[in-house]
């Protein structure tokens, strides 16, 4: 089955940076598109960022300059840079993955940006 796994996650400041990991099993990521997704309390699910089979990156606008998403394909990962986080950038972060016509989520990894 597929797996997928998020890791990374931790209590920042603001102004300062974190490297979220989305790391799968059962499926070879090279050649599927990926998303990250964040849901903060009370809020719905958002994207974040997508990044293509062939490498091409779109992001949110409220994220836009501020993060990079791009993959590793010999590791099977798909990483999230985040730079100049704020407060409202807290929430859970979760990759996904559509494959054989289904929807694969990681268990998520939480993000905190406080002082």
């Amino acid at each position: 089955q597929v797996h997928l796994v998020e890791s990374g996650g931790g209590l920042v400041q603001p102004g300062g940076s974190l490297r979220l990991s989305c790391t799968a099993s059962g499926i070879i990521f090279n050649g599927y598109h990926i998303r990250w997704y964040r849901q903060a309390p009370g809020k719905k699910r958002d994207l974040v960022a997508f990044i293509t089979s062939g490498g091409s990156t779109t992001y949110a606008d409220s994220v836009k300059g501020r993060f990079t998403i791009f993959r590793d394909n010999a590791a099977n990962t798909v990483y999230l840079q985040m730079n100049s986080l704020k407060p409202d950038d807290t929430a859970v972060y979760y990759c996904n993955v559509y494959y054989g016509a289904s929807d694969y989520w990681g268990q998520g990894t939480q993000v905190t940006v406080s002082s």
